[in-house]
């Protein structure tokens, strides 16, 4: 078996936190004597991971989660506070914009400097400076100084220097996030050949599309530790799926229609979804299965009650509701006051992500909900389909 390009071993890294004068001073005495630092930032924490040749891995997380100093502390641009780091390989880095260029310098003048900063020769440069030239595709701004380009002319320049190093590890940090169109689609064409050639890529992006197109792997980065690690698909679904939740509960809290639940009201009493109970969950199933939610009324009068079942997405908004007397079910008597209910769902068409399954117990003109439960649904698989759903499609010439 191979041996890891990269190897990171509880790698940490921590900033001085200073909050006036005094407080840098201290913090610069400490240094200077190789103490301790009193009171500092934590970027990372206890970072392990291995990276074999021919991977790809992605990263994602919040603004100022830590990926770009993880990213930089494996390029050696920053040294770890602990921990290890071990890197076989030639290292092609894009981390920050403009990173190794002189403004003043035109943009012919700063690929070698840039090239030389990362490792090339000036003959190497000049064997490639025409596809460098051709790839970044700035016309005649490419012998004018580079403190009049755009964000995106920079991105550009800085890119095609990279790859003409064709190095063994790729590193890049929101690359795609700057450019046209044309050019992100050239820099992704680029990459997935870079890939089939037995490239190895580190993408750090806030795309989840870019993620799961480029990415075999992924790590989310959160407060500066890794939440979670796996597969790009795995990974990119607990992460939108927890923003869908942070959305959810950032929105102003209004108050519930549903009076407080009490023996005298109808209730909704051992809800199942997929045969187990709510508060198993989250519950778990592959793109494309059966769902099933089952469960009993209780009804205090012994009169027959409604139930409604709906799917909503994590951060709140409706997908589908359905109420019994919509399709004339009516609930089973098990006993003088409790009702049972199935609703199955066949070859369930929701694209992957976190979802919520909500009961709701109803009166029985189906006019009240009176109590209700939920439960967390995670469906699984990989798709780069975009939306909630699946629908049925071909494609066709005409």
């Amino acid at each position: 078996m191979p041996a890891p390009l990269i190897r990171l071993t509880g790698v940490g890294k921590d900033y001085p936190a200073m909050a006036g004068g005094a407080s840098r001073l201290r913090t610069l005495w400490s240094l200077l004597r190789r103490g301790t630092i009193g009171h500092a930032f934590h970027a990372l924490r206890d970072v392990s991971f291995d990276v074999m040749p021919g991977e790809s891995l992605g990263f994602v997380g919040e603004n100022g989660a830590g990926k770009s100093t993880l990213l930089k502390i494996i390029a050696g641009v920053v040294r770890p506070s602990a921990g290890t780091v071990a890197v076989t390989g030639r290292i092609g880095a894009l981390l920050e914009l403009g990173a190794g260029f002189h403004p003043e310098y035109t943009g012919r003048e700063n690929i070698y400097l840039s090239a030389s900063l990362l490792g090339m020769g000036r003959a190497e440069v000049l064997r490639h400076i025409d596809e460098i030239v051709a790839f970044a595709d700035i016309g005649e701004h490419i012998d004018q100084p580079i403190k009049h380009y755009s964000s995106g002319m920079v991105v550009r320049l800085g890119f095609a220097v990279a790859t003409a190093m064709n190095p063994q590890i790729l590193i890049t940090d929101e690359v795609l996030a700057v450019g046209d169109e044309s050019f992100q689609k050239k820099c992704i064409t680029w990459m997935e050949n870079y890939l089939a050639g037995g490239g190895t890529l580190l993408l750090c992006s806030h795309g989840m599309f870019h993620i799961q197109k480029l990415c075999q792997k992924a790590i989310w980065i959160h407060h500066g530790a890794m939440r979670a690690i796996g597969s790009a698909a795995d990974v990119t679904r607990e992460y939108l799926a927890y923003h869908e939740e942070k959305a959810r509960l950032a929105k102003p809290q209004t108050a519930s229609a549903l009076p407080p639940v009490s023996a005298e009201l109808y209730q909704l009493r051992q809800m199942q979804v997929n045969g187990c109970p709510v508060d198993t969950g989250p519950h778990r199933m592959a793109q494309g299965d059966a769902l099933t939610v089952s469960g009993s009324v209780h009804s205090p009068d012994g009169r027959r009650p409604q139930i409604a079942i709906g799917l909503v997405r994590a951060d709140g908004s409706g997908i589908y509701g359905v109420v019994s007397d919509m399709d004339a079910f009516q609930l089973e008597p098990v006993s003088d006051h409790e009702f049972a209910f199935g609703l199955r769902f066949p070859d369930l068409p929701l694209l992957p992500g976190r979802y919520l399954v909500r009961g709701h117990a109803m009166d029985p003109e189906g006019l009240r909900m009176l109590d209700h439960v939920e439960a967390t649904l995670d469906v699984t698989g990989e798709t780069r389909e975009l939306g909630v759903c699946r629908l049925a499609h071909h494609w066709y010439i005409p």
